[in-house]
């Protein structure tokens, strides 16, 4: 049994293609549908009893009062499983292949690996990065001042966001995969009391996959199965939420599993990163939103 747990928020048209990709891509499965709905400005309710008519699938609607995050959320849905294995799957997702199923069968088959991340597709079938390794001082400092987008050095430090495509193209061990579709073991989330919901967006995942790899599990990235993710189906303008969350997430993450002399190498790191985006992007290339962005993250850093 799998249960599929996809928070959601104002995403009408891609919770429907997502939901229509499950039913159609997971024949053979058994499974359960928990959408965990962080206050949509629409009538998700209705929309979810059409799908209940075309599946024989147990699909439950956990509907919020407010937008909770993607941790709390997730934990919402854990609690409303009752698979062996969970899928946290985001709602931008559209299985295109039986991805769930080769997921699964290699879970199965490899008792050396409890999370699983499959490969990332954008809309013309090109990778998308979807994991990496835990971050270190050495690593936040290489991406701040742009050394680990050097195509040869990035071969050998690990990055905290693998960014090099011929890295997605075959089977390995990783520290962390993506939220975005993210299959465990259900036992793992007993053991290590679910995702840590002081983070609200950004390395929540991280943080989960850190604690399960202390704990004595393991992840995996397998590009045998693939899904396209809509989010990054084009390239999209620099988000000033994504930059801010993820700076605030990776400085919860230091606080929590790290010494605390690390904290003011973090901030600087961060600083010193942000004022030479402020300085290339902002000044030389002229682009105002990407400068405010970064002086914003700067005060955060």
């Amino acid at each position: 049994m799998l249960s599929i747990i996809i928070p959601s928020f104002n995403t009408r048209n891609l919770l429907e293609t997502c939901l229509d990709s499950i039913i159609k891509h997971s024949k053979n499965l058994q499974y359960e549908i928990i959408i965990v709905d962080n206050a949509s400005n629409y009538d998700i309710a209705k929309q979810l009893d059409s799908f209940k008519r075309k599946t024989k699938a147990r699909i439950v609607l956990v509907k919020n009062s407010s937008n909770l995050g993607f941790a709390r959320a997730c934990n919402q849905g854990i609690k409303n499983s009752s698979g062996e294995f969970i899928l946290f799957l985001n709602s931008d997702t559209e299985f295109v292949d039986n991805a769930l199923q080769k997921s699964l069968n290699f879970l199965n088959s490899n008792q050396n690996f409890d999370i699983l991340g499959c490969q990332l597709l954008n809309k013309d079938n090109t990778i998308q990065p979807s994991a990496g390794f835990f971050p270190k001082l050495r690593q936040i400092g290489l991406m701040m001042f742009f050394i680990d987008d050097i195509p040869l050095i990035n071969r050998f430090i690990n990055p905290y966001h693998q960014n090099r495509i011929s890295f997605y193209k075959k089977t390995q061990k990783v520290d962390w995969v993506t939220g975005a579709f993210l299959l465990a073991k259900a036992d793992i989330f007993k053991k290590i009391n679910g995702f840590d919901e002081d983070y609200f967006m950004y390395a929540e995942e991280v943080d989960l996959c850190f604690r399960a790899k202390k704990t004595g599990f393991e992840v995996v990235y397998y590009p045998g199965a693939k899904i396209i993710h809509h989010k990054e189906a084009s390239p999209r303008e620099l988000s000033q939420n994504a930059v801010i969350a993820e700076f605030k997430g990776l400085k919860l993450f230091f606080a929590k599993n790290k010494p605390n002399w690390e904290m003011p190498l973090l901030r600087l790191f961060l600083k010193i990163g942000s004022l030479l985006r402020v300085l290339f992007f902002g000044i030389l290339l002229a682009n105002a939103k990407t400068k405010q962005i970064y002086l914003q993250a700067f005060a955060v850093a």
